[in-house]
Parts: C-alpha cells; sequence; structure tokens
C-alpha cells in the first residue's frame, strides 16, 4: 500500500517539473505496480532532468565539438619505442611498493550483456580463453589472484553490474565460488540509471506503470562508486588506487606495477594507458591535448583528414589510442562521483528509438529515432585531471577486446591474439615456441593466469619448472 502523502508530494513535483504525463495512468494500476512507479519516480533526480533537458534537447544550437588548437598529446614511451628503460623500472618498484602496501585494487565495468555475441547472459561469463574456455571474469580474477600472491597482499575487486545483470553476475561469482578468490574481497555495485526522454523533454514510459529507464554510461560508475559505499570501503581499507578496465578486454593487465608507479610518482588524478592504432580509422579514442588539458577525441568526432595525418617517419600523428584503461585517484572518484560543483561529468545525448506507452495508453515501437537517452563517459574525467600521466602499452599484452560475434575484435581474434600472447611469454623464457607468419603459434594452448599475471611474472616461474611441460594441443601452462 502507497502513503497518500508520498504519492502526492511526489506527483506535485513532477508536475511542476513539467512531467506530469509520468503518473497519467495512475488510476488504471494495480496496488502493485502503483508502488513499483513511486518507487521509480522517487529515485529520479528533477533538477539533474530538467537540466539535461534544457542543454541537450531543448537548445537548438548546440555547441559543436571544437578541434582549434587540438594536438596529439605526450606520452610515456615504451622502452623497446625509445622510452627510459631506467625510468619504468624505476616506476615497476615504486608501483610494486603500492602494491605490497596494500593501497591498490581493482575495478571492472561489467553491467553489459552478451547479445551482440549471441550469448544469453552476463558479458563477464562469456568464455574466452583458447582451450579451456574460463570466462571474462574468471580471466580477471585468476589474475588478481596471483597479483595478490606474488606481491603479498589481498587486492581487493570492484565490479560493477546492471539491474539487468546484477542477480545473474552475482549468482555465477557464488556458483564458482568466487573463482578462487575471499567472498569478502569481491564487491559488487549496480549502475546509476537516468530517464529516457523524447524530442521535447518528457519523460518516457515504457509501460502506464514503468519509466523508461537506462544506464548512465560508463562515466556513471564513477558516482555508482560514491553512491554504492565503495569509496568508503576503499578509505576504510585503505586503497588509495583503482585500476579501472572493461569487462571484453581478456588481455588487459588488471593489476600493472609500473603503470601503478607511474600513477603514484606523479600524484596523480588520472593515468591512462594507450595502444598506437591499427590503422587509422580504427574506432578508438585519441588522447589529445587542448589549452593545456588533455583530453580524449571520439573517433567519431575527429575528422577523418585529421585521423590520417601522418608524421615525417610514416606513424600516424594521431596514433595515441585510448582504449578503457585508468588508475584513478580515490579521493578524484570521490569528487567526481559526489556533489561538488563544477567537478561533475557531463552528460551527452544519444537519439535512439525506445519503445514507449503513447497518450492514447498504446504501446509503440518506433522505426526512427524518437527519444533521447543520457549518458556519461569516463574519458571525461581527463581535463579534470590533475598530473594526468599516459604511459605506452604494448597491444598485445593488453587489448584485444570480445565485442563482434565474427570478424574484428570477435572471439576468434580474441583467442588468437592471446595464444599470441603466450608464445612471446615462452620465447622470452627461451622455449621453442614454432609460430606462423603472423607469429600465431601452431599449437593452440593456453598459460594460466593463476601461474603467471604477466610476461615477467612468467619469466620467473617458468624457470622454477622441471621438467619443463610439453607444448602440444590442448596444453594449459601453469595449471594449479
Amino acid at each position: 500500500m502507497t502513503n497518500r502523502d508520498d504519492v502526492d508530494k511526489v506527483r506535485v513535483a513532477f508536475e511542476e517539473a513539467g512531467q506530469g504525463q509520468v503518473f497519467r495512468y495512475w488510476e488504471e494500476l494495480d496496488a502493485a505496480a502503483q508502488a513499483q512507479l513511486l518507487a521509480q519516480a522517487q529515485t529520479i533526480d528533477l533538477k539533474e532532468v530538467q537540466a539535461m533537458v534544457a542543454e541537450h534537447v531543448l537548445t537548438e544550437n548546440r555547441e559543436s565539438l571544437r578541434l582549434d588548437g587540438l594536438e596529439p598529446a605526450p606520452y610515456i614511451s615504451l622502452p623497446e619505442n625509445g622510452g627510459d628503460a631506467a625510468l619504468w623500472e624505476s616506476a615497476r618498484e615504486l608501483g610494486a611498493e603500492a602494491l605490497m602496501a596494500g593501497r591498490v585494487a581493482a575495478f571492472c565495468v561489467a553491467g553489459g550483456q552478451g547479445t551482440r555475441l549471441g550469448y544469453d547472459g552476463p558479458k563477464g561469463t562469456y568464455p574466452v580463453t583458447p582451450v579451456s574456455g574460463k570466462s571474462l571474469f574468471q580471466v580477471f580474477a585468476e589474475k588478481i589472484a596471483r597479483s595478490s600472491e606474488r606481491f603479498s597482499t589481498t587486492i581487493h575487486w570492484f565490479i560493477l553490474t546492471s539491474e539487468i545483470n546484477n542477480e545473474a553476475t552475482i549468482r555465477s561469482f557464488r556458483e564458482n565460488d568466487f573463482f578462487g578468490l575471499p567472498e569478502e574481497s569481491v564487491h559488487f555495485i549496480v549502475q546509476g540509471l537516468v530517464p529516457a526522454v523524447d524530442l521535447e523533454g518528457k519523460i518516457l514510459l515504457s509501460e502506464k506503470g514503468r519509466i523508461a529507464m537506462t544506464p548512465d554510461g560508463h562515466g556513471g560508475s564513477l558516482r555508482a562508486l560514491v553512491r554504492g559505499g565503495a569509496v568508503e570501503r576503499m578509505r576504510s581499507l585503505g586503497v588509495d588506487c583503482l585500476s579501472y578496465f572493461q569487462v571484453d578486454n581478456p588481455l588487459v593487465q588488471c593489476i600493472d606495477p609500473a603503470f601503478v608507479g607511474f600513477h603514484v610518482q606523479a600524484g596523480s588524478d588520472l593515468s591512462s594507458k594507450m595502444v598506437s592504432k591499427a590503422y587509422a580509422s580504427e574506432k578508438v579514442g585519441h588522447f589529445c591535448t587542448q589549452g593545456g588539458r588533455n583530453l580524449v577525441i571520439e573517433y567519431s568526432d575527429m575528422p577523418a583528414a585529421l585521423q590520417a595525418e601522418k608524421e615525417p617517419d610514416g606513424q600516424l600523428r594521431y596514433r595515441a589510442g585510448s582504449v578503457a584503461i585508468h588508475i584513478f585517484d580515490r579521493d578524484f572518484i570521490a569528487q567526481l562521483g559526489g556533489d561538488v560543483a563544477g567537478a561533475k561529468l557531463p552528460f551527452h545525448r544519444a537519439n535512439k528509438k525506445i519503445p514507449f506507452v503513447n497518450a492514447a495508453g498504446e504501446m509503440t515501437k518506433p522505426e526512427e529515432p524518437n527519444g533521447v537517452k543520457f549518458e556519461m563517459f569516463v574519458f571525461d574525467a581527463l581535463p579534470l585531471a590533475k598530473n594526468a600521466v599516459i604511459i605506452e602499452a604494448f597491444r598485445g599484452d593488453d587489448f584485444s577486446p570480445v565485442k563482434n560475434a565474427e570478424g574484428i575484435d570477435s572471439p576468434k581474434t580474441c583467442a588468437e591474439d592471446q595464444r599470441r600472447m603466450f608464445g612471446r611469454w615462452l620465447q622470452a623464457a627461451g622455449a621453442d615456441v614454432p609460430v606462423d607468419e603472423t607469429d600465431l603459434p601452431e599449437a593452440v594452448f593456453e598459460i594460466s593466469h593463476r601461474f603467471a599475471a604477466d610476461q615477467a611474472d612468467f619469466i620467473k616461474r617458468w624457470q622454477t619448472l622441471s621438467p619443463k611441460p610439453v607444448l602440444e594441443n590442448g596444453s594449459i601452462i601453469g595449471t594449479v
């Protein structure tokens, strides 16, 4: 039973905000549907909605992206590409100290489903390894477990889920005994939602008793960390560095001591990894600088001519691709995800086809975009960060996402990239690994990340094995 005073108060607030249509079918709803609608309505920040509508829907001449004064952002090169090897070693040592002191936690954004892969379930439960078919979540868990062992600590893992996959994600962890991690070290946070509106700024209903709500974007993960209590949990644990990555990239070094070291050394609010773009039109953001600030320009906003510009040595001028690998300072997250004026991430507009209940009470599925979804982008934090650091990463050890069912960034290409990485690790350790002209090992095998989290770790552990494992189809090296 809903409280009459609560109902009246919320309805008046929506009427005054020009959004009274949300309760258009109130009298037709049963008690359960009324309670559901009221609960939804009470979660909505009407002032925020008004501001988003005013800026992104009702303003005819919205400011377009300015590209004047744009330059490629500077970054710290890998030693093999001209970087200072001593600087990298110093950063690695400093990062190891921070890890051993318990200052670092992992954060995975995992709110999506595997729909584009033809998979029914949370994307993090999708199998990706070339032999055993371990899920994305298991790959990350094994890397975190090995890093905890390697640095004599317990690395906590924060995972952003969504309303649609939270229960299934938690169930998967429980059914798999948290993939070997201590249950108390894994923390789930649910992504925030914002209402979708029509092209006149009116909140849409997905049912007569349900508001059309959509996720607030990967940038919303920062305020989810604040609102879900994760930032306070980090503070109580002594964690002040959060290693951010997205669920679709099993190659990512969840815990990279050198990356941590560069971040700590600079006293950075936000550090980022770049990889050199594979080709001019690759669909990744571009690290740039403008007016003394670093920023990311999306591939869709960067003119093709700029994307194709070359340096005298033939390299792409704007080659620093953003692959959503960052380290955030805890207090910077608290600032961006809180209520500090002028420190919030901006919302962006996306025109979408949004099913809705029309004024006649009929369910309508539009054939053309009829509404607006609002989302925040995590890389919009970059211009707000003090002492921002960008370091170069080797694509083959840090980036091969699973996004599409076939073709580029598919399960097939990712599995092959994993095999190439494992082959390089073995070759670096002195093993003979036959490969083809693309450096793909002839044998289909994998290395357990519970055994080694990265190449340096693998080389040390490989030396301890006697006899050495036989490399053949179906091998899983380092199974423990």
